[in-house]
């Protein structure tokens, strides 16, 4: 296989490898060995994995193969390479959260979606990186190289599952894990081209967590923590999805999905696009009250206009949703469900090893009169959303308030003219954290000077599929898979090869 045909291996969507491994079409050996070569060429770049697992990946693609060859049915995922963002807990496999302080940290239990997706035969390519403990939309960590955007890679790819977005954008295999507090997985799959899925709060469970609290000093955000698929097309984020959601009575959140058929969403939306002709819009390219780039604006304007009103035959209106900014309502809540006293004392042993803006922000003054007015103005929030959405069956907005910007700072400080704080640029996204309604980033389009800008759909409570549905019409209508970033490869790394 000469170089040309292992870059098409690598960029084969997910639900196609499943379908070639299982006719016995292509190997599963031959797939994973096609995309750690590529690991190897061109994540020197863009540095999305911080702990690769080939020899793991080879080990895991054999087991698939020999299945295969038995006459056993390996499972769904049946050797799709995927990488797992390094805030998941992978047993016997280093898990560091992206902190100095857990470098050698290995744990004793997968999470629940490892698990799942491991005993579906997808094939462990290894850890993708992360800010520290997934406090920052970047992929920035004082212990690795920061991770790079594949469309240009002097830019960020956003955060905090920066590595998963990162790894799938290169081609470094169809589908990642990432999880989503705040914006993590929808705010990459933007900077990225990708499609990054949200699920409702419950839908997919989390157990032990992205921060597991056997950890001294590491707490979850048990009420706002949602784990989901980064990937370049929407079967494949609905393929991942049919693995991983379903109940667990280890995260007393979870809830029963038989309610919904996410394959099915997904096929139905991009065989009969027409199916989604009617669907009562809200369209808001600033929720009232965010500074936008006026290139993504432009973008998402005209992907709503000219496609999902236009082609897809929706029927949009413009809304102006009526709540204020709940930044900082967002912020206390997330130091409510953190273990100051724990990860201050972390931050007064190790301050200089960890991450400035964390420690800064662990040392503010909270009181619980912020944890409690920020629990008032999220029941504010979730209230409004939900009258809100009486009138409408989606809510569409930008994705990010702006494109990729430079690597090595948390966000922009000014936003088409105006000065903000340095993360104003995700505004978009954590209302459905705080109300726990599904929401998946998709590509708009591209600006003039060749990035990736994405169009965010909110649904209803629980309203996964429609949300799933209404992304692959527009897929259907206005592809973007097809596009890939241009790389420029490198000799590998003898380190990175011993993985």
């Amino acid at each position: 296989m000469n170089s040309a045909e292992r870059e098409e291996l690598c960029f084969l969507p997910a639900t196609e490898l499943v379908a070639r491994v299982r006719s016995r079409e292509l190997s599963p050996v031959e797939i994973t060995d096609a995309v750690l070569d590529r690991m190897q060429e061109v994540d020197p770049l863009v540095h999305a994995f911080c702990t690769p697992t080939p020899e793991l990946a080879r080990q895991q693609a054999a087991r698939v193969a020999d299945d295969l060859v038995r006459g056993l049915d390996p499972g769904p995922l049946a050797g799709v390479p995927l990488g797992i963002k390094d805030l998941l807990s992978t047993k016997g496999i280093r898990t560091t959260s992206g902190s100095w302080v857990y470098r050698d940290h290995i744990p004793d239990e997968d999470d629940i979606v490892v698990e799942r997706v491991l005993a579906a035969g997808a094939i462990c390519l290894g850890k993708t990186n992360t800010s520290e403990f997934g406090y920052s939309a970047t992929g920035l960590n004082p212990l690795f190289p920061p991770t790079r955007n594949p469309w240009d890679t002097t830019l960020s790819p956003g955060g905090s599952s920066a590595g998963s977005a990162a790894a799938v954008a290169a081609g470094l295999g169809p589908v990642a894990l990432g999880s989503d507090g705040g914006c993590s997985v929808r705010a990459p799959a933007a900077l990225c081209g990708l499609v990054g899925v949200k699920p409702s709060m419950g839908r997919v469970p989390v157990y032990p967590g992205c921060r597991d609290e056997r950890l001294p000093g590491v707490s979850g955000w048990e009420s706002i923590e949602h784990i989901g698929p980064l990937t370049r097309t929407v079967a494949d984020a609905a393929l991942l999805l049919s693995v991983l959601a379903g109940p667990d009575p280890r995260d007393r959140h979870s809830i029963p999905c038989g309610d919904v058929d996410w394959i099915a969403a997904a096929r139905d939306g991009g065989d009969r696009p027409d199916t989604v002709a009617g669907l009562r819009v809200g369209f808001s390219p600033d929720l009232g009250y965010l500074p936008v780039d006026p290139a993504v604006r432009a973008v998402v304007e005209h992907a709503v206009r000219e496609v999902v009103e236009g082609r897809l035959g929706c029927r949009v209106e413009p809304v102006r949703p009526g709540w204020s900014d709940p930044a900082a309502a967002f912020s206390a809540l997330i130091m409510a469900e953190t273990d100051l006293s724990g990860m201050r004392a972390m931050a007064d042993e190790h301050a200089g090893r960890m991450s400035p803006h964390l420690v800064a922000w662990l040392r503010g003054p909270w009181t619980a009169q912020d944890f409690s007015d920020a629990n008032i103005a999220r029941k504010a929030l979730v209230n409004a959303m939900a009258r809100l959405m009486r009138g409408y069956d989606v809510l569409i907005t930008p994705t990010t308030a702006v494109p990729a910007f430079p690597v090595g700072v948390p966000g922009p400080g000014m936003i088409d003219g105006t000065a903000v704080s340095d993360s104003t640029w995700i505004g978009f996204n954590y209302p459905a954290n705080l109300t726990g309604q599904p929401a998946v980033s998709i590509p708009a389009g591209w600006t003039d000077t060749g990035l990736p800008v994405g169009l965010q759909i909110i649904g209803r409570h629980l309203a996964d599929e429609t949300v799933l549905r209404l992304a692959a019409a527009i897929e259907s209508v206005a592809p973007w898979a097809h596009r890939r970033p241009q790389l420029t490869t490198v000799g590998s790394r003898q380190e990175w090869a011993r993985g």
